[in-house]
C-alpha cells in the first residue's frame, strides 16, 4: 500500500512539474509588453526598459525559468520577510513565491490565497449537489427500472446533460432570483450568512448537470449489479429489499462513482470559469478570465499552476480511496 502510494505521488509531481513548466512557456509567447502595459501607453523607452529590466524580462527565457522554478518552493526566513520575498506566501519554513501580479502589483501567491477558499467552497457544495441527486435519482430510476419513474428520470437527465452550464445558471437567475426573488442573482455578500446564500444558485447550476451524470451511471451499474449472483443469495437469505439495495448494489455501485467525483472535485477547485463569471463570485475561475483579458502572466501562470495541482492531487486521492474501498485494488 505504501508502496502504491509512493509511486503515484511521484508520478503527480512529474505531471504538476510537466504541467508548469509547458503554461510557462506558453506564457513567453503572449503578445502583450508587461513593462509597457505597466508604464502605459504614454511612457517612454527610457522607462519602458527600465520596468522590464527590474520584472527580469530582459533576460534569457532559460534564465527566467531556472530562476522561476527555483523560487516556486522554496525555505525561506520567517516573519518578518526581508525585501527579496515580499512576494511570497509562508507555511511556516516554506515559501511560495509565484511572482507579483503586473496590473494588481500584488503578490500572485496572495491574491490566489484570496480567491482560492471561495472557489472550493463553492467546488464541495456542488459535488455535494451531484451526489446526493445523483445517487438518489439512479437508485429510484433502478429499483423501479421500466416504469414511469425510470423513464422521466432518464428524460431529466438527458435534457441536464445536453443543456449548457450558462443557459442552465440563466434560468435558475430568472425564476429564484428575479421572479421569486428568494435567492440573490448574483454576488458573494459580506458576512456567512450572506456567503450561504448566494452560494446556492451557482452550485446548483454546476450541480445539476453532474447530478444528471452521476444518474445515469448509477443506474446503469445498479441494473447490472442487481443482477449479479450474491445479491440473488442475499434476496435467498431473507435480506430486506432495502438492505439489498443499500448493503449489497449500492455499495459495489458507488466504486465508479468514485473516480468521476475525484476528477470533478479537482476540476472545479481549478475554477469554474462560466459559473463564476455567471454569479460574480470571486473565485479563481473569474480571476483567471480577468487575467487572460488584462494579458496579466503571472496570474494566468499561478491560476494554471493551482488548477493543475487540483487535478492531479485528486487523482492521486481516487487511486487512495480505490485502494481503501476494494480490496482487490491493495492486492495488486
Amino acid at each position: 500500500m505504501v508502496r502504491r502510494i509512493s509511486t503515484r505521488a511521484l508520478w503527480a509531481l512529474l505531471t504538476i512539474w510537466a504541467v508548469v513548466t509547458l503554461a510557462f512557456f506558453i506564457n513567453q509567447t503572449l503578445p502583450a509588453d508587461p513593462a509597457r502595459a505597466i508604464a502605459g501607453p504614454q511612457a517612454r523607452p527610457a522607462d519602458v526598459a527600465r520596468i522590464r529590466v527590474q520584472l527580469g524580462l530582459d533576460r534569457p527565457v532559460f534564465t527566467q525559468y531556472r530562476i522561476f522554478m527555483g523560487r516556486l518552493v522554496h525555505v525561506g526566513p520567517r516573519e518578518p520577510k526581508p525585501r527579496e520575498h515580499a512576494s511570497c506566501e509562508t507555511f511556516g519554513p516554506f515559501h511560495v513565491d509565484l511572482g507579483t501580479s503586473y496590473q494588481m502589483r500584488r503578490p500572485v501567491a496572495r491574491v490566489i490565497g484570496e480567491r482560492f477558499p471561495r472557489t472550493f467552497f463553492l467546488a464541495i457544495c456542488a459535488v455535494l449537489v451531484e451526489v446526493i441527486l445523483g445517487v438518489a435519482l439512479g437508485v429510484v430510476a433502478a429499483v423501479k427500472r421500466n416504469t414511469a419513474w425510470d423513464y422521466g428520470t432518464v428524460t431529466l437527465t438527458l435534457v441536464g446533460i445536453s443543456a449548457p452550464t450558462f443557459l442552465t445558471g440563466i434560468l435558475l437567475q430568472y425564476l429564484f432570483g428575479y421572479r421569486l426573488r428568494w435567492l440573490p442573482l448574483d454576488g458573494y455578500g459580506l458576512t456567512f450568512a450572506e456567503h450561504a446564500v448566494s452560494i446556492v444558485l451557482p452550485a446548483l447550476t454546476l450541480g445539476i448537470a453532474g447530478a444528471a451524470y452521476y444518474t445515469r451511471l448509477v443506474r446503469d451499474d445498479m441494473i447490472d449489479i442487481m443482477k449479479q449472483d450474491f445479491v440473488r443469495t442475499a434476496q435467498a437469505k431473507g435480506v430486506s429489499p432495502l438492505g439489498v439495495v443499500v448493503r449489497h448494489a449500492l455499495r459495489n455501485a458507488l466504486l465508479p462513482l468514485v473516480t468521476v467525483v475525484g476528477l470533478d472535485l479537482g476540476t472545479l477547485v481549478g475554477g469554474a470559469i462560466v459559473t463564476e463569471k455567471l454569479f460574480r463570485w470571486p473565485g479563481l475561475g473569474q480571476l483567471s478570465v480577468d487575467s487572460v483579458f488584462a494579458r496579466d502572466a503571472p496570474i494566468i501562470l499561478g491560476t494554471v499552476i493551482v488548477a493543475s495541482t487540483a487535478i492531479v492531487l485528486s487523482n492521486l486521492l481516487v487511486d487512495v480511496s480505490y485502494a481503501l474501498l476494494d480490496p482487490r485494488v491493495r492486492a495488486r
